[in-house]
């Protein structure tokens, strides 16, 4: 059937909350001539995804909250396929809509995602209605060219305006992510801004193959699962992907491999290339549960973390044997009296044989310990550590207390804050074959919070300590480590 142009814009406004019927209507699906000759639609996993925003929108939802869709899968599912569609239903469907699509690279979102966007928008039927351009897709209508567009941007952590600016009150707002796992959660954070205007239908998309175990886009399926409507395709099961290419890589690989589990089944891996505690470490460590005094034979040490920066909390941790309890978080303050006395309380109460404190924020609670008469010691987190594989004592530490949690440690269940920390620090091999463990300061450029609960569990290993014959004395700790007595 031909349209006038009045009758297409009727048309396709008839769609506005039918992102299915569009992707129907608006493409010649088994068109001879046409590259979707031989395709009927599009696949299941895309028919799911359709159905779902388009229940969202009809229900209202947009209007309260944003719909937030996260896809993980395999490779070769059509994920750019389906963005491609979504902005063209976006844009199409509602008046001033305003969008921005960005990718993990500047090369993923040119020669990928929006080369994509391109092929879609010749097959279209409303094309006549709007102009592509390299980096944006907007009204053909002067008038409101600069109003109802979406736009392809680079993220940049230095330079995240762009995602921060993105208001649309009372209109449609469209984001689309394209390989979540390594846009920055700074950029994340900053987006999440975009969702806070009243009756505006917000659609927030992210897709990607899961390479990452930390991040904001590994969160999206756990933590932040609640927020999210989450979907993990397998390759397999789609119709447009390599069968034979994706068997020969569990053949090489085998089915549950990290490399199978990303590339095919849109798993998560075990752990990322750069994740120094893998998440399936901290899973296992929280499903262990021991009985109370069952570790009274061992030491029992005390970490103290005290807070970095304005944001961060003093933490204090108490470890005995394969346990551990997170006895204090406290908001960052200047009164080192007030916590030099909670930790010799908390000393006495545990019957601790050895409490460590960081060096570089805790030496004036060190001191006032010392004029009490208690037998801390500070631990200098830049320090040699006593281990050559390792680049500083900071790193020693965290390797102990990941070897601790791999051989038996374990980890309250309940505390997402501790397993957050244990598992998003990642770590490198320097120039001289040590491993060198990311910075507080680093993790904070990439949008997460400073591990400081986690920094207190690694304190307890610090150094060796034996366990106090008479409770009563208060004996320094021996500073020569016995991984036996961990």
């Amino acid at each position: 059937m031909k349209y006038n142009k009045a009758q297409l814009i009727d048309a396709l406004g008839s769609f506005t909350h039918d992102p299915l019927g569009f992707v129907y209507f608006a493409f010649p699906w088994g068109e001879k001539g046409t590259p979707l000759e031989n395709f009927d639609g599009p696949d299941e996993w895309q028919v799911k995804t359709f159905k779902k925003i388009g229940e969202e929108l009809r229900k209202g939802k947009s209007l309260a909250k944003a719909i937030q869709i996260a896809v993980a899968s395999g490779h070769g599912i059509g994920k750019s396929a389906f963005s491609s569609l979504l902005i063209l239903f976006a844009i199409a469907t509602h008046e001033n809509t305003r969008g921005v699509v960005t990718a993990n690279t500047d090369t993923q979102l040119k020669s990928k995602t929006w080369a994509e966007l391109n092929k879609w928008y010749n097959l279209f039927i409303g094309k006549e209605l709007f102009t592509y351009t390299a980096t944006a897709l907007f009204s053909a209508d002067k008038q409101y060219e600069k109003t109802w567009r979406i736009d392809a941007i680079p993220w940049s952590e230095s330079n995240p305006e762009a995602f921060a600016g993105l208001h649309n009150q009372g209109n449609r707002i469209l984001i689309i992510f394209d390989e979540a796992s390594a846009i920055s959660d700074k950029i994340w954070e900053v987006t999440e801004g975009a969702l806070t205007d009243k009756e505006t239908e917000i659609i927030w998309c992210v897709f990607g193959n899961p390479t990452r175990n930390s991040g904001r886009f590994r969160e999206c399926f756990r933590k932040h699962r609640n927020y999210w409507t989450t979907y993990q395709i397998d390759s397999r099961t789609v119709k447009i992907s390599n069968k034979a290419k994706l068997q020969e890589w569990v053949d090489i690989h085998g089915e549950d491999s990290d490399f199978v589990k990303v590339r095919v089944r849109g798993l998560f891996p075990s752990a990322s290339d750069t994740q120094f505690i893998s998440a399936e470490i901290a899973d296992e460590a929280q499903k262990r549960v021991y009985k109370v005094g069952q570790f009274n034979n061992l030491p029992t040490i005390i970490g103290v973390d005290p807070a970095w920066t304005g944001g961060d909390t003093l933490e204090i941790v108490m470890r005995n044997g394969y346990s551990m309890k997170c006895l204090a978080t406290i908001e960052k303050n200047d009164d080192d009296m007030r916590m030099a006395q909670l930790i010799a309380q908390l000393e006495d109460e545990y019957k601790a044989d050895a409490v460590f404190i960081d060096q570089g924020y805790g030496t004036g609670i060190y001191s006032i310990g010392k004029s009490m008469g208690r037998k801390w010691r500070l631990v200098a987190f830049g320090g040699k550590a006593p281990n050559d594989m390792y680049l500083n004592m900071r790193a020693y530490m965290w390797g102990e207390m990941k070897e601790w949690l791999k051989e038996g440690g374990s980890i309250p269940p309940n505390d997402q804050g501790l397993y957050d920390d244990i598992t998003s620090p990642e770590a490198i091999i320097d120039k001289n074959g040590r491993i060198q463990l990311e910075s507080k300061k680093d993790m904070k450029e990439r949008g997460l919070p400073s591990p400081n609960k986690g920094d207190a569990l690694a304190l307890t290993f610090a150094f060796r300590v034996n366990k106090k014959v008479n409770v009563g004395s208060r004996v320094h700790a021996n500073t020569e480590y016995d991984p036996f007595k961990r």
